[in-house]
């Protein structure tokens, strides 16, 4: 994959591989030009009479007091260590990574009137990995996630903490042992640093790819239910989607019929099977798993859109007039985010509602209750199906919507804000628990296809069945269940639980 980032034409896949530390981006030399030609107005502006927002005036409610010529450096200067007012913990290195990389590519589109020696301190610091500690909450989404990107900024002009080496360090030693200079930022360039949504995006990007490897992981849980359960392939017939339409729906739905092919367990009861109809939970997967996916890829497209995007303010036009508006507001994050939870809340509601079905034997068509082969002495899957619940209710509680909670900031100036930030931060724990919502199913699902022996599952769900035992034994006997969790969990997150499946097999973003 080519580590070059073209401002306005990167991809998610180029973001998700810098955010899982697989490529060191750079950027394209041409932009280069842009930026230089926006940095020269700058300076002409800087040197002039005239007054221009955030180049020789004070910012937010003191944009009206002017600053003379010689106390700008100091100006830009007092603005970042001012804003690095952050609390919390530090946001994790490909957090952070992502962060740098989309104020690269912001920066890189040239209307933002930096020198191209900031971008290019910026880059080094990618390139020799020297990550700024940025704690995670201290942005309302709005006039830019203006602390986050202080402390990033900071540790560009060599203030603040970093990290380097597998070390927290202070910036100024951290840039000192990897061989680059701190910058003294000039005219506008603190400015342009922490104006921007780049903080708010980059965590809605991992929860966007977070999300969408809960999601397809779950089809491949649920399609071990379904079989486990005794369930139909039937609702799963291509005809049925397409009358309805959704391309997310009909991607489900191939995805399920392709798991299941071949089972011998399936073939096993398909005459003389009594029941007429399967509960929700199995039958409308692809209707539920199929909208979700729908709504994740409306994200994905509104978070590509914003991460090639120019957010800070004021902008320098192609013209060479410089004009105060509002890119900065991160609305349109904070309602990717809304999406993304609601469809993560979604995702481990039904399979959730599975892990039930299998665990109670009025429901899961002959297994024995609570997947142990001795209920009674033994409770097996119980406690496994009340923590996917507990999970699932979490979830729940914090699906509400982010974007609706504004509140007025900064003497009023900044009056409606999107609190993106934490809308999209709150993504890594909701696919935290939706990562063991959806490891529980697998196991719980993989036990229930054991329990059908000798009759098999399809070449696809029994290589994932053989991936699962080969971290997590049968059940026979009750054990400590909470490692077998935790390891279930892990292989959905690592994405391990689907990696032996056919690529292409399971649908994309």
């Amino acid at each position: 994959m080519p580590n070059t980032l073209v401002p306005g034409k990167v991809t998610l896949e180029t973001l998700a591989a810098v955010y899982e530390n697989a490529l060191i981006p750079k950027l394209d030399a041409d932009s280069l030009k842009r930026v230089q030609a926006s940095a020269d107005r700058v300076a002409e502006i800087a040197g002039g009479d005239e007054a221009h927002y955030g180049i020789n005036t004070g910012f937010g409610k003191l944009a009206s007091v002017r600053i003379p010529a010689d106390d700008v450096e100091t100006l830009q200067r007092n603005l970042i260590l001012s804003h690095c007012c952050g609390v919390g913990a530090p946001l994790a290195d490909g957090i952070v990574r992502l962060i740098m990389t989309l104020k690269l590519i912001s920066l890189g589109r040239g209307a933002s009137g930096v020198r191209p020696q900031v971008i290019h301190v910026l880059a080094a610091m990618l390139e020799k990995n020297v990550l700024p500690i940025i704690p995670e909450k201290g942005s309302v989404g709005a006039s830019g996630d203006l602390a986050p990107l202080a402390h990033m900024t900071a540790a560009v002009i060599g203030e603040g903490d970093a990290m380097f080496d597998g070390e927290v360090m202070s910036a100024k030693q951290a840039l000192a042992k990897a061989g680059i200079t701190p910058i003294t930022l000039k005219a506008k360039e603190g400015l342009a640093m922490i104006n921007g949504t780049q903080t708010s995006t980059a965590l809605a990007l991992v929860g966007l790819f977070r999300a969408h490897r809960a999601l397809v992981s779950s089809l491949v849980s649920g399609a071990l239910s379904t079989d486990a359960a005794m369930g139909s392939t039937a609702p799963f017939h291509p005809e049925i989607h397409t009358l309805r339409g959704h391309q997310g729906q009909i991607d489900a739905a191939q995805a399920l019929r392709s798991l299941m092919d071949g089972s011998e367990i399936r073939a096993s009861h398909e005459e003389g099977d009594e029941r007429v109809q399967d509960p929700y939970c199995l039958r409308c997967q692809p209707q539920v798993a199929g909208a979700c996916l729908d709504l994740l890829r409306q994200a994905a497209n509104t978070l590509m859109i914003e991460a090639n995007a120019a957010t800070d303010n004021p902008l320098v036009l192609s013209d060479g007039t410089i004009v105060s508006g509002g890119n900065f507001h991160a609305e349109p994050v904070a309602f990717a985010a809304d999406q993304i939870a609601i469809a993560i809340c979604e995702i481990g509601a039904i399979a959730q509602r599975r892990i039930a079905l299998l665990v109670d034997p009025v429901l899961s068509y002959g297994l024995p209750a609570f997947l142990t082969p001795r209920p009674g002495l033994n409770s097996g899957f119980m406690i496994a199906e009340v923590t996917s619940a507990a999970l699932m209710s979490e979830n729940k509680q914090m699906s509400h919507p982010a974007s609706v909670d504004s509140t007025p900031t900064s003497a009023n100036q900044e009056d409606h804000v999107s609190m993106a930030c934490h809308g999209a931060r709150r993504l890594l724990q909701m696919t935290e628990n939706l990562f063991s919502i959806v490891g529980i199913e697998a196991i719980s699902a993989a036990q229930g296809i054991d329990l059908r022996a000798p009759l098999s599952s399809s070449p696809a769900l029994d290589t994932v069945r053989k991936g699962i035992r080969a971290v997590i034994p049968k059940l026979e006997d009750d054990r400590y269940m909470a490692d077998d969790l935790k390891r279930a969990t892990e292989l959905v997150a690592s994405g391990r639980l689907i990696a032996p499946l056919t690529k292409g097999l399971l649908p994309v973003l």
